[in-house]
């Protein structure tokens, strides 16, 4: 196999982008909610902590570093609601149902025409994180295209209205158009700044994934199979936005909120779809439990990397190496290994409560990851 190929992210062995937040930056974040401290005061601890989180990156042997996702609330409503013509509101509960610990409720509205701006405070913190990083490869994560559209419009479709922008027979074309146009403009505002490597996280796949979401779905008038369709459809308009040398990747996720999870099902309802015809550079797949089902859907993948998340980053228990070994060849049947990777299901800390694991275990189960890319690919 090409050395060089394995050197281009995703790597073989490689990170889905959060880490659990040290309790001083916590403390930090409550003290600023409560007025105690500015944000200058705020940003100076973050600062120091993920200064501190890339070192222990670098000391791990990660061929690119995250900010471990440090100076948000969650993975994607800080994003989300800082685009113009976005915004997020309180919700009595949370638009799905975790099998366990529940997150604050939370919904996003719709203001204006949606685009992404110079001030968006994502250019900034990845600044800070590039300066932090000292030349050294860097990985941002942001949400999807597609989780613009299911959180208010799938999830919340009960009480969705539609502003005037996005109202009347041809409203729908004009917020999916808004919505790839806002991304291009991230992409190559990104870029600019120079990221070379950005992955979009989405969970509306895993949902699309879970017999009894689509069933209550379909149940409130909405084809599933049509939205992944246009999801899509938005996400290539997106990408068309990508310069050559920049990589641009997915992590599907099935949920990940104090280690509990609130979809279930195999990737086949959305393999064809997906797989097939989305242009992202590779997919970082969950498959650390049967709840995420067998590596068939992979015969959909045409020549994109897959980096199987069979190591989970919800539990401290350590994985059998040989174990996972003989898994990344079973999928070898559908993807060839030059092109398969490997990392966690997912980060260790989609919110800022994190998972039910300790900074130590974290560190153990990126070192497992390391070691078996190592006996697998060699390097």
């Amino acid at each position: 196999m090409s050395t060089s190929t394995l050197k281009q992210p995703p790597y073989t062995y490689d990170i889905v982008g959060s880490f659990l937040r040290p309790e001083r930056l916590k403390n930090a974040r409550a003290e600023y909610a409560a007025g105690k401290i500015d944000q200058a005061q705020l940003t100076a601890v973050e600062d120091e902590c993920i200064a501190e989180l890339v070192q222990k990156e670098k000391d791990a042997g990660l061929r690119a570093v995250t900010d471990g996702e440090f100076r948000r609330a969650m993975w994607h409503l800080d994003f989300l609601a800082a685009l113009d013509g976005v915004e997020e509101i309180s919700a009595d509960t949370w638009s799905v149902e975790f099998k366990g610990p529940k997150p604050k409720g939370a919904q996003l509205r719709f203001t204006g025409k949606i685009d992404f701006g110079p001030d968006h405070p994502f250019l900034e913190h990845f600044r800070r994180l590039q300066k932090i990083a000292g030349g050294y490869p860097t990985k941002l994560t942001i949400p999807a295209p597609s989780m613009l559209h299911l959180i208010p419009c799938v999830r919340g479709k009960a009480t969705y209205r539609p502003i005037d922008r996005y109202a009347g027979s041809d409203g729908d074309e004009r917020l999916f158009e808004d919505i790839a146009v806002a991304y291009q403009h991230a992409i190559k505002a990104f870029y600019d700044e120079d990221c070379r490597y950005l992955q979009f996280d989405d969970t509306s796949w895993g949902e699309f994934c879970d017999a009894d979401k689509r069933a209550a779905y379909e149940a409130q008038g909405i084809d599933l199979d049509a939205v992944a369709k246009r999801y899509v459809e938005t996400i290539n308009r997106a990408l068309e936005a990508k310069p050559a040398d920049m990589t641009i990747t997915t992590h599907i996720c099935r949920g990940n909120f104090r280690s509990t999870w609130f979809s279930s099902g195999g990737y086949e309802p959305i393999a064809e779809t997906l797989f097939s015809h989305a242009n992202y550079d590779g997919f970082f797949l969950e498959y650390d439990s049967d709840r995420a089902g067998d590596f068939e859907p992979l015969r959909h993948i045409r020549d994109q990397v897959v980096v199987l998340g069979l190591v989970t980053s919800k539990f401290p228990e350590l994985e059998d190496e040989d174990a996972v070994i003989a898994r990344i060849h079973e999928a070898e049947k559908y993807v060839p290994l030059d092109r398969l990777r490997l990392s966690t299901q997912c980060g260790f800390s989609s919110t800022e409560e994190g998972n039910v694991l300790t900074e130590d275990d974290q560190w153990a189960k990126i070192a497992l990851v390391r070691r078996i890319a190592e006996r697998v690919w060699g390097e």
